[in-house]
């Protein structure tokens, strides 16, 4: 299946679309044998998947460059890029350790707080490690970072 969209708009928007276009097109399964009780899963935790997306769009570079963030879609990974390296007290050597935050623009960390989008900074990057574990890798340049998501063994489409 091929699907391309520029997403424009606000910020809440932009986010907003982009969740639901993950949502469509992660695959579910139920599991009815075997077990006392149904049991649902995804093929990419959508916790995890909300906690990347909210990231990049918060901590991406809105200076000196035009470049959207950007999810691609594979058949064994996701790929979430945002342009902007780390930043302030954030460096590739402890990018994503717990308690190490710092904000490019603190007025929109501020405003997706109280859009409800974010819950506690500093924890996204936490709880996608959480529900990914050893699925969940980073690669951290100094003009992007990407969040990239493998499938779980026997694919994620």
């Amino acid at each position: 299946m091929g699907d391309e969209e520029s997403i424009h708009g606000t910020i809440a928007d932009q986010i907003r679309r982009l969740e639901e276009k993950l949502e469509a097109h992660n695959l579910r399964s139920v599991r009815f044998t075997g077990t006392a009780q149904e049991s649902r899963s995804e093929a990419f935790p959508m916790v995890a998947l909300r906690q990347l997306v909210r990231n990049a769009f918060m901590h991406r570079s809105y200076e000196a460059t035009n470049a959207p963030v950007r999810v691609y879609w594979f058949d064994d990974r996701i790929e979430i890029h945002n342009p902007g390296g780390p930043f302030g007290s954030v460096t590739p050597e402890n990018f994503g350790q717990p308690g190490v935050t710092d904000y490019r623009n603190p007025n929109l960390a501020e405003a997706l707080r109280a859009l409800g989008y974010v819950q506690r900074f500093g924890a996204g990057i936490a709880i996608a490690r959480k529900e990914l574990g050893e699925r969940l890798r980073f690669e951290v340049q100094p003009g992007f970072v990407a969040a990239i998501v493998m499938a779980e063994q026997g694919g994620g489409r």
